[in-house]
């Protein structure tokens, strides 16, 4: 019976590629793909089969972002500019540096809202949750900023070229303190993550591998005073290195070539885009043979993405609503798939520091753990509290009456200690009452290209029927505050 089950399924799957999506389907590939379909990309999508819908999806994929950069960003604080100020000077430019980096932040949070290429941005966060580094230790705006353009040129192109590309990167060199790493005293840190979080994983290196690494690294740096990438030669150690097997007075883009070669890491960065995009669980057998087109086309991250889309597990009914929304797909996915209309974006900015995911700011070298760990009982309620200030907003002002105006939680966490000056307070609540959601325009368009609310939002069934009569924004609302709406 399992046999017959199996070649019937071999049979039948040519037919399932080649049908059209239909509107579950397409939202399904969309909403893990990106940051929350819109009514129109459901519509475009739903009407081509699944290997048509996976190709314009990658042949979308950008490079650049389009939204420009905040004033201030660009600007490079050399250390030696802190020497010789005094307290009350350093605690402003502090405080200035503060607030280029939140203007950061809305930045990217803008790029994710009007991108034409949603997966290109889901792609730059997933590659900054992998090769992890804070602007909270980095310190500097403009090191981040390059390095999340440097995420985003090699989103979708290669992974080997992405793994030289980021060792050498200013940022990452300051968060792992390759700086300061020379050949009487080679500093591990690098080394050590490169081997464990950037490509091989646990158990398929020793700590012999990690110290004769550290070694080859050595003379990577930067120039203090411009922020640039910088060799050392002098610093460098120059003798012979055995590294998982192989000897030779090996450098560091040796090193990492050999680790290129491992088939580990191709399965290793397979499972991780499996728990990105698929479920919580890599199946070991599709990771094997996702792993080895991904190393066969010479670490072509679309190679991986497109098997992966194309698996059957990645459309399985089991694996559906079966992902937790992280607070980027929560916020920037309900701005996005709901089409408001926003203003500054620093109220979200903030909520999603409160909800637990501060871009450019993961947590350790590890990075955000996802999954279940984005629900707690403080941000579970802090999810439901963002969303329906979102539609009180809009409530309020269908009733011809203002927002009051009040600061929500992640406002006040902001607001502390001004740290965003005198006029953050204003400034949040101005940004608040710039929000716009048109339901009855937003209702239309769907109703138009035949798509019902529950269509766009849910990923099944809601685990609460609407009440007799909800209609209009009131039932947008309920939709998004079932429980349902959490997950994709």
């Amino acid at each position: 019976m399992c046999r017959l089950l199996a070649l019937l399924l071999i049979l039948f799957a040519p037919l399932a590629q080649a049908a059209a999506l239909g509107a579950a389907d397409a939202r399904h590939l969309l909403n893990r793909a990106g940051f929350g379909a819109t009514t129109q990309e459901i519509a475009d999508f739903a009407r081509l089969a699944r290997a048509e819908a996976v190709e314009r999806l990658l042949a979308g994929a950008v490079t650049e972002a389009r939204t420009p950069l905040p004033a201030g960003v660009e600007d490079y604080v050399r250390p030696s500019r802190l020497r010789g100020l005094s307290d009350e000077e350093k605690q402003a430019l502090l405080r200035t540096q503060f607030e280029i980096g939140v203007a950061l932040r809305g930045w990217w949070l803008e790029e994710m809202l009007s991108t034409p290429s949603p997966l290109s941005e889901r792609m730059t966060l997933f590659w900054h949750n992998h090769f992890v580094s804070s602007q909270q230790k980095v310190k500097s705006a403009r090191l981040m900023a390059q390095q999340n353009r440097l995420l985003r040129r090699h989103a979708l192109g290669n992974f080997g070229a992405l793994l030289h590309a980021v060792a050498k990167d200013p940022a990452m060199i300051v968060y792992l303190d390759s700086a300061t790493s020379r050949k009487e005293q080679p500093n591990e840190n690098f080394a050590r993550e490169v081997m464990e979080l950037f490509t091989l994983g646990e158990g398929h290196y020793t700590e012999r591998d990690v110290k004769e690494a550290a070694r080859a690294f050595t003379g990577w740096s930067i120039e203090p005073e411009t922020g640039e990438f910088k060799w050392r030669p002098f610093i460098h150690d120059r003798g012979e290195k055995t590294v998982l097997g192989r000897t030779g007075r090996f450098d560091g883009d040796e090193v990492l070539d050999i680790l290129l070669e491992q088939p580990a890491t191709a399965e290793f960065i397979v499972a991780k885009l499996w728990r990105e995009f698929v479920s919580a669980d890599p199946e070991p057998q599709e990771v094997r043979r996702i792993a080895a087109r991904f190393r066969d086309s010479g670490y072509e991250v679309r190679a991986a993405l497109r098997a992966l889309f194309l698996c059957e597990a990645f459309w399985a009914a089991e694996n559906r609503a079966a992902l937790i929304k992280s607070p980027v797909d929560l916020v920037a996915g309900t701005l996005r798939s709901l089409a408001f209309d926003t203003g500054e974006l620093l109220p979200f900015v903030f909520t999603l520091r409160q909800l637990g995911q501060d871009l450019f700011g993961p947590p350790n070298v590890k990075g955000w753990p996802g999954g279940e760990a984005w629900i707690d009982s403080s941000t579970l309620l802090a999810r439901k509290q963002f969303l329906e200030r979102l539609f009180r907003g809009q409530e309020l002002r269908g009733r011809g009456r203002d927002m009051d105006g009040a600061p929500a939680r992640a406002e006040r966490v902001a607001l502390r200690g001004g740290r965003l000056g005198e006029e953050g307070r204003e400034r949040m609540r101005r940004a608040m009452e710039a929000v716009r959601f048109d339901s009855a325009g937003w209702l239309a368009r769907g109703e138009r290209l035949r798509l019902a609310p529950q269509d766009v939002l849910l990923p099944g069934e809601p685990a609460a029927a609407a009440p007799a009569g909800a209609g209009g924004l009131e039932r947008i609302r309920l939709l998004a505050l079932d429980p349902m709406y959490q997950l994709k």
